[in-house]
């Protein structure tokens, strides 16, 4: 069995574009990746084509160890373009390989570990402004079956923050606190933006409404930071999701600078690169909660890896406030029932895209402010694309 075709299918879905990719082999066999990154698709799109193509056109889906080894190896300059490209084709040869075997993905890494995979809701508090306002959304989500979700009540900050900045921080975290209860799970995002000192300062005085995790506090590019505030707080703290090559997570699980490693799947070399991470982790005491924020596509290869892997705590779900034709993208698919993943039945992904959907929404291109700009606010609040949390702007 050999791959002979590539195609790539750019679509838009509010506030970002996915970008697909589906091989075909000449048994007729396809197989389908996610090549998203968050409004760089067109580099992204472009490097598939004129890097990758030449290189996986011809190889055998079933040789992942080999090809994929390669291609991190050849491609040199590491970083989230390249290796968004080389995961999204690893998990598309998942896909061809599961089929030819006639067996979801996750028995392929390994079979069932678990007895439920757990849910938790990001991008649910797109448009709010006032502690009211994230309280009102919070219940909505926990209405859906929800026992965990996320969100960054940071607004504009920027590694040092004033007292009227750090106290409207910790209302909107209290707000929802008391709207929910005690038996939900709060992740608390930071994106990555503050100092260490602010990072440990602001942490304090979140721990009384007892966080399940605080996510990058700091820079992601410095581990010794991380660890710095890992150990000044008493709740834990998560981290991985803009590490690319296994060796940064190889460095990350050594130094023990977080609690929670959440690699994503869809940058990070895909689902076999993902369970060498986890096995890196696991000595470490490390528990797992891979990253995504993206499209449906990687969503289900992240679903599959966490049925197969132990060591996940919960994957994230976007999925349901997201763009409303979200799921036409790959026929209705939801796998998402009351806070909790549904067990894969069907040989690959389990999964098709529509091709017909994905044209009917082409791609837009986006100048989206950043999380330091106050324009996102009445980007996001203006009324003319589907609302989303400002945190998906920055890959939350």
């Amino acid at each position: 069995m050999k791959v002979v075709k590539l195609e790539s299918f750019l679509t838009n879905c509010g506030l970002r574009n996915y970008l697909f990719v589906r091989l075909t082999t000449d048994t007729g066999l396809t197989g389908i990746g996610e090549a998203t990154l968050e409004w760089q698709e067109m580099a992204v799109h472009t490097l598939l084509h004129e890097w990758a193509e030449q290189r996986i056109l011809g190889v055998c889906p079933f040789d992942i160890e080999q090809v994929f080894g390669d291609l991190i190896r050849d491609q040199y300059q590491g970083g989230p373009t390249v290796m968004t490209v080389i995961s999204a084709l690893e998990i598309a040869c998942w896909d061809i390989v599961g089929k030819a075997c006639g067996q979801p993905v996750y028995r392929l890494l390994g079979g069932r570990a678990r007895e439920q995979l757990p849910a938790y809701a990001n991008g649910w508090y797109g448009g709010a402004r006032t502690p009211q306002d994230y309280a009102d959304k919070a219940r909505a989500v926990v209405a859906r079956g929800y026992r965990a979700m996320k969100f960054d009540p940071f607004e504009q900050a920027w590694k040092d923050m004033g007292e009227a900045q750090m106290q409207a921080a910790q209302d909107i975290v209290a707000a929802v606190r008391a709207a929910v209860g005690e038996g939900v799970d709060l992740m608390i995002e930071v994106h990555g933006r503050l100092s260490a000192g602010c990072a440990i300062e602001m942490g304090r005085r979140l721990a009384r409404y007892r966080p399940a995790w605080y996510e990058e506090p700091v820079t992601p590019h410095s581990l010794d930071l991380l660890a710095e505030v890992k150990r000044a707080l008493p709740f834990p703290v998560a981290a991985g999701e803009r590490l690319y090559m296994l060796e940064e997570f190889a460095r990350l699980a050594q130094m023990r600078a977080c609690d929670i490693v959440q690699l994503d799947l869809a940058h990070c070399g895909g689902l076999w690169l993902g369970k060498k991470i986890a096995a890196l982790c696991q000595p470490q005491d490390l528990r797992l909660a891979p990253h995504c924020s993206i499209g449906p596509v990687a969503l289900c290869a992240a679903m599959h890896f966490g049925w197969s892997t132990a060591q996940v705590l919960v994957q994230e779900n976007f999925g349901d406030f997201d763009a409303p034709w979200r799921d036409e993208l790959v026929g209705g698919w939801n796998p998402v029932s009351s806070g909790f993943y549904s067990l894969p039945d069907k040989p690959g992904l389990g999964i098709e895209l529509d091709d017909a959907a994905c044209a009917r929404h082409p791609y837009q291109k986006h100048a989206f402010p950043s999380l330091w700009d106050s324009r996102w606010v009445a980007e996001l609040t203006k009324g003319e694309r589907p609302i989303v949390a400002p945190a998906t702007g920055a890959r939350s």
